[in-house]
């Protein structure tokens, strides 16, 4: 499946978003993941309270959150695969 990149954009704020389309039992698992990370994960936490200081909002949180956990399963899964 090809990524595409849809404009996100409101107000002074620049962003790009990947499509919504895909498997939303997934996304949803990455959601729940990257919530309760944010609840109980200590470094989690901090990184919370560090990126809040800058001036991101939760969702902008969030969803850098949700790119780490992805990023991270995927590198473990192609080790898994090689």
């Amino acid at each position: 499946m090809a990524l595409h990149h849809a404009p996100a954009s409101s107000g002074n704020t620049t962003r790009h978003r990947l499509n919504r389309t895909g498997d939303r039992q997934l996304n949803r698992a990455f959601d729940v993941i990257v919530r309760t990370r944010m609840s109980f994960d200590t470094a989690t936490k901090e990184y919370v309270t560090r990126t809040r200081a800058t001036g991101k909002s939760n969702r902008e949180i969030r969803r850098n959150l949700k790119r780490y956990v992805c990023r991270a399963i995927f590198r473990h899964l192609q080790t898994i695969m090689a």
